[in-house]
């Protein structure tokens, strides 16, 4: 019991020690900037009084100069761009880009030594002449010259608008666990010192500027105040169009460039962490106050383009909703001003600076409020709570999403109209992909740093999941309690640098309950809450399963080809969102033109090990359609298909790094077909007169197919390698096929494809064995439907050799865009060996002569050239490489693809010749549909897959 004691008195000392001994920097800032909107640059000086109350002796000073993150291709900022699938600032000119120079660090004037980071360009150390003892204080100033960027994430410009963020040399957070250097991320915000600022920024007159912190410029402060009045929606006049004028032959005067007068606007605040500014010629301004519940009046400000006035019209009032709602529900809101400006940033949302938030253009009241609410919230956090963005992202964006979803519930005035009863039982919100990954276990803890996260896992984890955490806080707690406990959160951490623990500790001891077990999930890569047993739910068109329910859903489903006509059916399937471990579809159809009942089945199960696999899937398709159809002369139809039953077991590999977009996966499929044939045989009548009978046969086979695959979805330079082993009765067929895309730019680029395969033999090679292998043989003309022998790809007529339909075919073996399949053996095909090159590249915007379309046209050049093994023959006539050439057009995300060859070999060109009489270029067109190769991620690239 002593030692028990013991232990209570030595943590609760210890405890007691830390509120104690809790310190942080203190840094002031002294800034005077001017704005050359001629070349986008900013000029300034900055005297930084750097004050430190740490009990350590410093001897450097870890300075950030985030301009620099958008100097070069090669920065932190433009590697993680890349990595979540942006290129345009990876292939921006220098003219786009920014950064930071002239600076001349002194420490007190005398000038100090600097040296680079190991890794960064955006931080640098200033080494002190003298180190910075306990409770001293020193001065340093430097000159400082800025190139603002346009504006690709954040801050910069879009032409003379202009968002100045993150622009001046700020020193790094040196707190209770050492330096915090950070490069410049768009996925993962800021960690900064808390100061007062003196800010004197100097812009053209005519510019409308709205800023961090108290104007105290009077003029310029009435000049807002009076500009808001005029902007207000005024009654619309219409006057007739003036005349048309004579043009006149007189040549222009020249255009004199008068530089514009300037103004100086000086600007305080007291007790923030960071300082930001928006100008624009073209702002529209709002302006109201508020007087919050100790009657300070807080002025409010908006600022917005002129296209945007019918949503922005009551932005004064969201702002207002939201300081009054938070100053309610966590503490009263301190400085004495708040305003939001639109801005284009480079991504659709706001991002939250003291007293004041950038916001891109909304598309509607409900979405703007919705913005301003959660931007102007970040106010509380991470505004006046000022944790380590970077570390842990959920402590501000998972806190300050609960407070919107209490916002949203309650206080909202743009709540959504209830419905008395859904058709579509459809909830695609941000809870519901959530869960989606966590079922996939693609999740990834609430602990996770910003830059570790994947981009979707950022929003989900850190907002959503976040926001779940908080909500299990307030189930653990009550409302009433975690309210009055998150108060004195605030009041205890206000002006300071919180961590996680120190939330716990505050929850404690409002609460007095331990909540080791609720804050040990922050660590936790699943659900915070543990599954409900849920019952099924029979929906209709489609749904998604909730927390009580999964969804089984019958649905129309619709088909079509030549052979069955148009088929209509209904499915009955539970695939949907979040999905579930066993996934199922069942989906019968009738065909109008067969008059036959048809259709597809698919189940499969998923298991999620804990190493080496991140899944594994045991899957059964089952697929009946007809193939072909026949007419003899007494006009007697006889339709042959189908019948597939396909079991797969698919290995996909688990990637160390959750970021990576690399994919490898191993999978194993067996083909059991049923497959109909028509037999002609010659009989005679009982007058002797001879004829054919006609009789449909059905024949078994099987395929066994392996396949690994390694590829990356990268959005710079992706690839994927595949290497297939076959196996039938007969034979074995081996291949290779890899694909490259190479970047011109980031719209354009080219593809490349290589191709390599072998077909062997089991036992000897007969001419019986040639023949019925013709289907598998190794192809460099285009494929047809009736060589899809695994039944894979979408055929509208898959046995056609006339007619629109016969032009389809399929990507396979060497690539080629030329149909040869009207010859008894085709161009190009070989049961031997068989190797292709195949090449396509986007038309440059400077040679595309479609561009003068009011629309894009996605044409491209392709190119094949290939050779196989019979070319290579003693007795081979004509040449051993075959070519051909022409244009692309690429449409639905490269579903479809249509090509028309130009240039060709001699043997194709004989080909056509020979057996295409009229309409040659048309007539040589084909086409593919590869709905097969479909996934959500070409539409968002987000998803799971």
């Amino acid at each position: 019991m002593k030692y028990i004691l013991s232990l209570l008195l030595l943590i609760v000392t210890h405890s007691l020690h830390a509120q104690q001994t809790y310190w942080q920097q203190q840094v002031n800032f002294k800034l005077d900037v001017t704005l050359n909107d001629a070349e986008h640059n900013l000029d300034g000086f900055a005297k930084i009084e750097y004050i430190n109350n740490s009990p350590d002796t410093l001897r450097f000073i870890w300075f950030h100069l985030w301009p620099n993150a958008y100097r070069t291709d090669r920065t932190a900022f433009s590697d993680q761009l890349l990595e979540n699938g942006r290129t345009d600032f990876y292939f921006s000119n220098s003219e786009d880009r920014g950064y930071i120079n002239r600076l001349d660090f002194r420490v007190n004037s005398v000038l100090a030594k600097t040296e680079d980071h190991p890794q960064h360009i955006d931080i640098i150390k200033v080494v002190l002449p003298q180190p910075l003892a306990p409770g001293a204080s020193i001065e340093l100033t430097t000159p400082f010259h800025v190139k603002l960027p346009k504006n690709f994430s954040r801050g910069g410009h879009i032409g003379k608008s202009y968002q100045v963020t993150q622009w001046y040399p700020k020193p790094a957070v040196y707190d209770r666990y050492g330096w915090h250097p950070m490069p410049y991320l768009d996925q993962g915000e800021f960690y900064s010192d808390f100061g007062n600022y003196e800010v004197k920024i100097t812009v053209p007159k005519s510019y409308v500027v709205l800023s961090t912190g108290n104007l105290q410029t009077i003029e310029e402060l009435q000049w807002l105040k009076d500009k808001a009045k005029v902007d207000e929606p005024q009654k619309i006049i219409k006057t007739k169009k003036p005349a048309p004028t004579t043009k006149k032959t007189t040549k222009p005067l020249p255009v004199i460039a008068n530089k514009e007068e300037t103004k100086t606007l000086f600007y305080t605040q007291t007790n923030i962490h960071d300082f930001a500014w928006f100008a624009d010629k073209k702002y529209l301004v709002r302006y109201d106050t508020i007087q919050l519940n100790n009657n300070r009046v807080v002025d409010v400000f908006t600022a917005f383009s002129a296209e945007s006035k019918s949503v922005w019209k009551n932005s004064t009032r969201m702002i207002k909703d939201a300081v009054r709602f938070r100053s309610n529900t966590i503490g009263e809101y301190p400085y004495n001003t708040v305003a939001a400006v639109e801005a284009k940033m480079g991504f659709q949302g706001g991002m939250e600076y003291p007293c004041i938030t950038s916001i891109s253009p909304m598309a509607n009241e409900k979405a703007l409020e919705s913005v301003i609410e959660h931007e102007v919230g970040h106010n509380w956090f991470q505004g006046m709570i000022a944790n380590n963005e970077q570390v842990y992202p959920w402590f501000d964006e998972g806190v300050n999403s609960y407070y919107d979803k209490w916002f949203e519930k309650e206080l909202s005035r743009y709540k959504p109209i209830a419905k008395k009863k859904k058709t579509v039982q459809l909830k695609a919100d941000e809870a519901m992909f959530l869960e989606t990954f966590e079922r996939l276990h693609l999740a990834q803890p609430l602990s996770t740093t910003a830059d570790s996260l994947t981009e979707a896992n950022y929003s989900l984890i850190a907002y959503e999941k976040g926001a779940q955490f908080m909500q299990l806080l307030e189930n653990e707690l009550g409302k009433e309690a975690l309210s009055k406990a998150m108060q004195q959160y605030f009041q205890q951490w206000k002006f300071k640098h919180p961590y996680p623990s120190d939330l716990k500790a505050v929850l404690e001891q409002s609460s007095g309950k331990n909540l080791d077990s609720v804050f040990a999930l922050l660590h936790q890569e699943s659900s915070l809450q543990p599954p409900e047993k849920k019952k099924l739910r029979l929906s209709l068109l489609a749904a998604n399963n909730t927390n009580t329910t999964n969804a089984l859903i019958i649905t129309p489903v619709a088909g079509i080809n030549m052979y069955d006509g148009f088929m209509i059916g209904a499915a009955l399937t539970n695939y949907t969102f979040p999905p579930t471990k066993f996934q199922f579809i069942v989906a019968p159809m009738y065909a109008t033109k067969s008059k036959q009942l048809n259709g597809f089945a698919r189940m499969s199960y998923t298991i999620y090990p804990a190493k080496t696999f991140q899944r594994i899937t045991l899957a059964v398709n089952v697929l009946k359609f007809n193939t072909n159809d026949f007419v003899d002369t007494a006009n007697q139809k006889y339709i042959t298909g189908f019948r597939k039953l396909s079991p797969t077991l698919k290995f996909v590999f688990a990637e160390k790094n959750p970021r990576s977009t690399r994919e490898r996966f191993i999978q194993w499929k067996t083909f059991l077909l049923d497959e109909d044939d028509l037999r002609f045989k010659s009989d005679t009548f009982p007058n002797g007169d001879r004829f054919t009978k006609i009789s449909t046969i059905s024949a078994s086979r099987y395929l066994n197919q392996l396949r690994f695959v390694i590829q990356d979805k990268r959005v710079l330079y992706p690839y994927r390698g595949e290497l297939m082993a076959e196996q039938a009765k007969d034979f074995v067929r081996l291949a290779f096929t890899g694909n490259y895309y190479f970047n011109y730019n980031e719209k354009l680029g080219a593809d490349i494809r290589v191709f390599a395969g072998k077909f062997i033999y089991l036992g000897e090679r007969t001419i019986s064995k040639q023949f019925g292998t013709d289907p598998y043989h190794l192809n460099l003309s285009a494929p047809k439907g009736y060589e899809d022998y695994t039944y894979s790809n979408y055929f509208a007529g898959r046995n056609e050799f006339e007619g629109f339909a016969s032009q389809q075919m399929m990507m396979r073996d060497g690539g080629f865009k030329v149909r040869t399949d009207l010859l008894a053996n085709k161009i190009g095909k070989t049961d031997d060996w068989l190797m292709a090159l195949n090449f396509s590249t986007d038309i440059p915007d400077q040679i595309n002569i479609l561009n003068i379309l009011p629309f894009r046209v996605p044409l491209k050049l392709y190119m094949d050239i290939g050779t196989y093994a019979d070319a290579w023959k003693a007795n081979a006539e004509g040449s051993k490489v075959l070519y051909n050439a022409g244009l692309q057009l690429s449409l639905l995300k490269n579903t479809v693809n249509i090509y028309a060859p130009l240039l060709y070999s001699k043997p194709y060109k004989d080909y056509f010749l020979s057996t295409i009489t009229e309409k040659r270029f048309l007539k040589n067109i084909s086409f593919t549909i590869d709905i097969q190769n479909f996934s959500l991620k070409k539409i968002d690239r987000r998803m799971p897959y």
